[in-house]
């Protein structure tokens, strides 16, 4: 059993309705950057998205780019100057049928991977694509639903071995804000031992996953943020360090969420 210790910032009086498990404006400033830095990676996989991003954005053929996406939010893009290298050196293209080379693979932050699984959870991958005949149209589902309900029936349906939580949301709101596919979250999809999640309770101050969505909820409303940057904000400040996923290591918080967040807070 391995036991963490969460740092925390001391108790210097601050209080928030929208975070009520703070007791730190110390914590409260973290939490605020590291929402704001969420907040501006949104806006640049819409706007001028980084390294293989701006791949899976192009006009390519979209089962490629997809599965692309899948091994980005699979094996996390690392912190540092060339993210996206060890995903390049281990990518085989979809058409191939062949799995990527994971023995030695360098994985981010966030990453599903793990080497004892080896290929498993790829081929799960893979069979649950062609369950629906490609992966366009296991992501696209019906073209009546709305942006939320398919990306809640794509989180459910992709509970595959060794997928866990993390990598499922990244992936679907990178496709969505790629617009590779019309994607949208409605909640944050909380619950299990994930680093998000267990942010989530110690910042808002509660354990009941619906309670937790809610406040959730009504935090990014207060602060003008969207809903999806609670993810990796929640995340990185959690882990006590910026999983930087995708972008350079000068990359910057929003300004303008952050100023928006810190006023919500009351800092």
């Amino acid at each position: 059993m391995q036991i963490r210790q969460l740092a925390r910032g001391a108790d210097d009086g601050f209080r928030s309705p929208l975070a009520p498990g703070l007791k730190s404006s110390e914590d409260g400033e973290r939490l605020a950057e590291e929402l704001a830095f969420a907040t501006a990676r949104l806006a640049r996989l819409e706007t001028d998205p980084p390294g293989a991003y701006a791949e899976v954005a192009g006009a390519g053929d979209v089962e490629e780019r997809t599965w692309l996406a899948f091994l980005i939010a699979y094996l996390c893009p690392l912190n540092g100057d060339d993210p996206f290298a060890a995903i390049r050196a281990a990518r085989t293209s979809w058409s191939s049928g062949e799995e990527p080379d994971l023995s030695e693979v360098r994985t981010g932050p966030r990453t599903a991977n793990d080497p004892a699984r080896g290929t498993r959870t790829l081929d799960a991958y893979r069979a649950w694509a062609a369950r629906s005949g490609s992966q366009a149209s296991a992501f696209g589902g019906e073209p009546a639903w709305s942006p939320e309900r398919r990306f809640a029936r794509a989180f459910e349906r992709l509970a595959l071995p060794g997928l866990h939580r993390d990598a499922r949301f990244d992936l679907l709101v990178t496709l969505g804000r790629l617009g590779v596919y019309d994607l949208r979250a409605g909640t944050l999809e909380f619950g299990g031992a994930n680093e998000t999640t267990l942010a989530a309770k110690r910042a808002l101050g509660i354990g009941d996953t619906l309670l937790l969505e809610r406040r959730a909820a009504q935090l990014a409303e207060a602060a003008r943020l969207p809903l999806e940057a609670l993810d990796v904000g929640l995340h990185n400040w959690g882990a006590g360090t910026r999983s930087t996923m995708g972008l350079e290591p000068t990359a910057e918080p929003d300004p303008t969420a952050l100023d928006s967040t810190r006023a919500a807070l009351g800092l």
